[in-house]
């Protein structure tokens, strides 16, 4: 008998039992982080939004490229937010006309 790997007797053959390979654990090991991403609507932001799970199956170093991709992404939807035309801004009201002059001098 060996301490390496057990025996195992079966009826009356002892056959040898390959042991058990436990994983190892390797804390540099790519893990999701599963942190759930909620829709906003703006398709833009949600597609920059669904790329940071990119980041959940690369080794720490990769995360950087992927976070800067997502910024920029971001960055350049808020942009094109600013850039459509708005509404139009309402006219000026009859009501809302500033005082004239002369009612602020009272003799």
């Amino acid at each position: 008998m060996s301490d390496s790997v057990p025996d195992a007797t079966v009826g009356d053959e002892t056959v040898e039992v390959e042991p058990v390979q436990e994983p190892e654990y390797d804390p540099a090991a790519p893990a999701p982080l599963n942190v759930p991403r909620t829709p906003t609507g703006n398709a833009d932001v949600d597609a920059q939004l669904e790329r940071l799970g990119d980041a959940d199956h690369l080794a720490t170093d990769g995360h950087l490229e992927v976070y800067e991709d997502v910024h920029r992404g971001l960055r350049d939807a808020l942009t094109a937010l600013d850039a459509r035309p708005g509404p139009p801004a309402p006219s000026p009201s009859y009501d809302q006309r500033a005082p004239s002059p002369s009612y602020g001098t009272r003799s």
